[in-house]
């Protein structure tokens, strides 16, 4: 069993930075694939990046690509997302997800989510 909470979500305007967050608890932690997905208010969820388990295959959506980036301490059991040059369009609740199956952009392979945390971008 493992356990995802994120946090680090907020208000952000365009062109600025945060920095997610999400621990995980669990043994599996450092065996397991990471992901980061978003879902904006009446759309689907949407993969963002992931990242394999010793941090070495990384993977991101077109849409984020050059602005964020993923990365993972497993002696902390912690999974980032460092946004950068935020658009509105990045405007969303952003769920991290750890998969046994390694890395992929398809939520169906992750076993374990998070609860969320909204990010804003304002225009």
């Amino acid at each position: 069993q493992v356990q995802l909470v994120e946090s680090g979500g907020g208000l952000v305007q365009a062109g600025g930075s945060l920095r997610l967050s999400c621990v995980a608890s669990g043994r599996t932690f450092s065996n397991s694939a990471m992901g980061w997905f978003r879902q904006a208010p009446g759309k689907e969820r949407d993969f963002v990046a992931t990242i394999s388990w010793s941090g070495g295959i990384l993977y991101y959506a077109d849409s984020v690509k050059g602005r964020f980036t993923i990365s993972r301490d497993n002696a902390k059991n912690m999974v980032y997302l460092q946004m950068n040059s935020a658009k509105p369009e990045d405007t969303a609740v952003y769920y991290c997800a750890s998969s046994r199956r390694g890395t992929s952009s398809r939520g169906e392979s992750y076993d374990y989510w998070g609860q969320g945390t909204q990010v804003t971008v304002s225009s």
